[in-house]
């Protein structure tokens, strides 16, 4: 194998799909990017046998072939590279060694054969349909906060994708995460060719890498799914995810429908006084007292060991007086999440699920549950 590549694409590409290869690697093989040099292109591809990716990149091929390197090692030496420079890669079986040369700099790596590179079969995909770039980064930001790291909760380990219909009764793609502390549900207009898709809970590792490679396109991501593999494939890019095996809970239950205590504030203001006041706190709970009344909110934190936080805002509500606690730090996730001018915040007494509305928004719907203060 030899090619010969920009510096600049070649960086982007092994920027993308080092991402995927675990620092740690039982199986040597798994450390490895495969790459293969092909008419005009060379094709690089990385998996940890959950996640597999794969990207196309522009080149000249001087001597078709295909070999595995270290990919932590070559992203890094390509990284160091001078910009704008011409790389040039080649594989001589006698060598078993990948020579990278640019300039006066080159470097060996060790190697190893492409045929032990493991390959993810994705079987059957029967359900395809394309989704707009911006909705799919919307989808995701609304909700992986959302998502749990408890492993023994393996269910609730991912985005929860599926079609449902809204308020309205239109038809909607939905993504669901909750940790059992805070739920995040989003909508996007129902894509053309979803109807009938199974539901599928994303991996929190697959969305966050999904999540890297839309920001830096616009247009349509094609996504093909079955109930155990999920593809998206776009630009030159291809990724292919295993999807959690479990059954996400009936999230529907834990949104309160009867909170009838309404209260309408400024979302921004509202998140920077929680972000003040909670800097008094230490605890892990680091929880916020909200003290309602007609017209005011007062946010109030009392820490043993460092003092006493309050902040008073205006805002809009008219029920009886209460005071509710909450983890300031799953206020302020969802608070962020508000990109309007106005939060409306659902609340029915202390002890019961809080639901947040973004009012510019419709899509967007966000529960956390109080805590005691």
């Amino acid at each position: 194998m030899k090619l010969n590549i920009e510096r600049g694409a070649l960086l982007k590409s092994l920027g993308h799909i080092q991402s995927v290869v675990e620092r740690r690697n039982t199986i040597p093989i798994l450390s490895n990017v495969l790459l293969e040099g092909e008419q005009g292109h060379l094709k690089l591809a990385a998996t940890d046998l959950d996640i597999a990716i794969s990207e196309t990149v522009g080149g000249e091929t001087l001597d078709p072939g295909g070999i595995t390197a270290p990919a932590h090692t070559l992203y890094d030496i390509v990284r160091k590279l001078p910009e704008g420079s011409q790389v040039e890669l080649s594989y001589s079986p006698d060598s078993q060694r990948l020579s990278i040369s640019a300039g006066r700099s080159k470097f060996t790596l060790s190697c190893l054969p492409r045929e032990d590179f493991p390959v993810m079969h994705e079987g059957e995909l029967p359900h395809s349909f394309q989704v707009a770039s911006i909705d799919l980064k919307r989808l995701i930001d609304k909700t992986r906060f959302a998502v749990s790291t408890e492993e023994t909760r393996y269910y609730l380990n991912g985005i929860y994708m599926h079609v449902a219909t809204d308020d309205d009764g239109a038809p909607v793609l939905r993504g669901v995460a909750t940790d059992g502390h805070r739920l995040a549900r989003f909508d996007v207009t129902q894509p053309e060719g979803a109807e009938g898709m199974p539901g599928v809970i994303v991996p929190r590792k697959a969305v966050g890498e999904l999540r890297k490679l839309v920001d830096e396109y616009e247009g349509d991501v094609e996504v093909a799914l079955s109930e155990t593999k999920i593809r998206f494939a776009f630009a030159d890019i291809v990724l292919t995810s295993k999807l959690i095996d479990g059954t996400f809970p009936d999230y529907s239950r834990v949104i309160p429908e009867g909170n009838d205590r309404v209260m309408e504030i400024d979302g921004k203001q509202f998140a920077e006084a929680v972000d003040r006041v909670s800097t008094i706190s230490t605890d892990k709970t680091r929880a916020v007292k909200l003290s309602l009344g007609p017209g005011r909110l007062q946010l109030s934190v009392n820490s043993p060991e460092h003092g006493t936080a309050t902040e008073e805002l205006s805002c809009t509500y008219e029920s009886e007086e209460m005071e509710i606690g909450f983890n300031s730090r799953y206020l302020l996730d969802i608070l962020t999440q508000i990109e309007g001018d106005v939060a409306q915040i659902l609340l029915a007494e202390s002890t019961a699920p809080t639901v947040l509305k973004d009012l510019s928004d419709e899509g967007a719907l966000y529960v956390l549950m109080p805590m005691r203060v």
